[in-house]
C-alpha cells in the first residue's frame, strides 16, 4: 500500500519530493523498500511520531527550504489518481491556502444518541466525505501545527487550519482515492489494480 500510495504522489509533475513517516524501528527496511521500486521521485523517510499530527509535523521539517506547498497524504488511501494529486496543488497554486477533494454524502446520516435511538436525520446535501491528499501553503500548515492543541487532536490536518480561521477549499474528489481498512476494501483494490493493469497502468 505505501508503495503504490507514494508513487501517485510521485508520478504527478507537481511534486518534487515525497517524506514518508516511518516506524522509528523500521525506517531502513522502509528506506530500501520505496528504494527496490524506482518511483521516479526523490523520497525522504523520517522517523514517525506516536500520532498521525506529530508524524506530519516531522515530515515537515524534514522538507527542503524551497518548498512552499506540502501535500499531506494517507498511505491508507494507496490508489489516488495522479490527477487528483495535481488537482489538489493547482488548487493551492492557484491562491487557496487550503485545499481538500471530497465526495458528495450518498448515505442517510442519522444522529444517535448515547442508547442508540435516531435523534434526527442530518441534511447530507452540505456534507462532503474528505480525502488525501490535501494540500497547503507551507506557510499555513506550519503555523497550524505550531498552534495545535496536543489535547485536542484533529484527525486531518485541514481541520487543524480550520482552527486558524483560515478557509479550506473543498474540490471534487475520486471514487479511487477511498480508504483501505476493511478487508472488502481490499477487494476493492484489487479489483482496481488489475483493471488498471488491463489498461497498461502500472
Amino acid at each position: 500500500m505505501l508503495v503504490h500510495a507514494v508513487r501517485a504522489l510521485a508520478a504527478s509533475r507537481t511534486v518534487d519530493v515525497v517524506v514518508v513517516a516511518a516506524p522509528e524501528d523500521a525506517r531502513e527496511s522502509v528506506s530500501s523498500l520505496l528504494a527496490e521500486a524506482s518511483l521516479g521521485a526523490d523520497v525522504v523517510v523520517v522517523g514517525g511520531g506516536d500520532t498521525r499530527q506529530d508524524s506530519v509535523a516531522r515530515g515537515l521539517l524534514a522538507l527542503p527550504e524551497d518548498v512552499d506547498v506540502v501535500l499531506v497524504h494517507d498511505a491508507a488511501r494507496p490508489l489516488v489518481p495522479e490527477e487528483l494529486v495535481t488537482a489538489v496543488a493547482a488548487a493551492v497554486r492557484a491562491g487557496h491556502s487550503a485545499v481538500v477533494p471530497g465526495l458528495p454524502v450518498v448515505d442517510t446520516i442519522k444522529q444517535v444518541d448515547d442508547a442508540s435511538n435516531v435523534v434526527t436525520t442530518v441534511d447530507r446535501t452540505p456534507l462532503r466525505a474528505i480525502q488525501t491528499p490535501q494540500g497547503f501553503t507551507r506557510e499555513v500548515l506550519q503555523r497550524a501545527h505550531a498552534a495545535a492543541d496536543l489535547g485536542a487532536p484533529a484527525t486531518d490536518d485541514a481541520g487543524l487550519v480550520e482552527r486558524l480561521g483560515v478557509p479550506v477549499h473543498v474540490i471534487p474528489g475520486h471514487e479511487e482515492a477511498f480508504k483501505v481498512t476493511r478487508p472488502f476494501d481490499v477487494t476493492m483494490a484489487e479489483a482496481v489494480l488489475a483493471r488498471r493493469r488491463a489498461a497498461g497502468a502500472r
